[in-house]
């Protein structure tokens, strides 16, 4: 699974962009992995909708934050996009950026872990009809063969 993110953010009052982009390698979709939801610790500012906050507004009027949830792709799709809005900050530092991809992808290895033990499997069986069925039948279609080979 490889993980990249990008934070950007315009002069000014703009909040920063977070985009990220989680994609499977081609032996992990072939495990067949499920996805990983997680409630992660990146901050989603009041009103994240709005693309800029204000002074004495939302977060620099020490507002909470909740958070995101982030997520794995499945194996079908292969790759996920995501894009958080993030609360404005002076220094402009998001340690819970990495933090949260960290717990991420050790939950995801765990999974691919258990995953990959399942060993692969192929069966095959055939079953005919029993001795005693056999016999119990043949006598009648020899009766019957018979009688047709004579006329009956």
């Amino acid at each position: 699974m490889i993980i990249e993110w990008n934070i950007s953010k315009k002069r000014g009052n703009f909040r920063p962009i977070l985009t990220y982009t989680i994609v499977l390698e081609d032996f992990e979709r072939d495990l067949a992995m499920p996805n990983i939801v997680q409630q992660s610790t990146i901050p989603q500012p009041p009103d994240s909708w709005s693309a800029s906050c204000l002074p004495d507004k939302c977060e620099r009027a020490e507002k909470e934050c909740s958070t995101y949830q982030i997520y794995t792709p499945d194996h079908k799709t292969g790759e996920v996009t995501g894009k958080c809005i993030l609360p404005w900050r002076e220094e402009g530092v998001y340690p819970e950026i990495e933090e949260s991809f960290i717990l991420l992808r050790e939950e995801f290895e765990s999974v691919l872990k258990a995953a990959y033990e399942s060993q692969p499997l192929e069966i095959n069986g055939k079953l005919e009809l029993s001795t005693e069925t056999r016999k119990h039948i043949a006598a009648g279609l020899i009766s019957q063969r018979f009688l047709e080979a004579a006329g009956f």
